[in-house]
């Protein structure tokens, strides 16, 4: 069965949250446990952000991927800052302070915060269908490239991103978190888009 695109809707901020953590490898449910209310969940909290009318993670700012009216997979991106100021960094927690130093490295870019797949929808070409919308929505806003934050230990992910002509262009070191599986390097890839502008 092909998968069919459409644009979120807050209806979908469930979905949502779950796909966020599997693309930030437990990051973001570590983040809101530091976060959530007494007594609140965690995906309970994520759904919350992701219900949110603003900000990156937004319905407003994804597409999801269906197949048989179940939601398989999104992409949530948007334009980055330019110039980008890390006169706040400071004040980031420490964990996601690498991250936020390469989204500065690509000012200007649209950027891929979330590209992933529920397991049981993996390997039907839905990540490289979402990254042609990317790269259409990168394209419609004048963005001079794309951009995307992967870990070295995704080896999935980096291949797919080369396969879409994205480059890597810096790498910061990732910090741990309770309960993180991995050690290495985020990676900050780019594709230039010539022609946007």
């Amino acid at each position: 069965m092909e998968p069919s695109f459409r644009p979120a809707t807050k209806a979908d901020a469930s979905s949502l949250a779950v796909l966020v953590d599997i693309a930030g490898e437990g990051m973001p449910a570590y983040m809101w446990s530091t976060l959530a209310a007494s007594g609140q969940s965690v995906l309970e909290f994520g759904r919350e952000r992701a219900a949110r009318d603003s900000g990156g993670f937004s319905w407003r700012n994804a597409v999801v991927a269906e197949i048989g009216g179940e939601i398989a997979a999104c992409l949530v991106g948007y334009r980055l800052d330019d110039p980008y100021n890390l006169d706040g960094l400071a004040g980031t927690p420490e964990i996601v302070r690498p991250l936020v130093k390469l989204e500065a490295k690509a000012p200007g870019s649209w950027y891929v915060n979330v590209l992933a797949t529920f397991p049981e929808f993996r390997r039907h070409g839905i990540g490289a269908k979402l990254l042609e919308i990317a790269e259409s929505k990168g394209r419609a806003s004048a963005a001079p490239s794309l951009s995307v934050i992967v870990g070295i230990w995704n080896e999935g992910a980096a291949r797919l991103y080369r396969r879409a002509f994205y480059a890597p262009v810096a790498r910061e070191p990732a910090i741990p978190f309770p309960g993180c599986p991995h050690k290495g390097d985020w990676l900050l890839m780019v594709k230039s888009l010539k022609g946007s502008s």
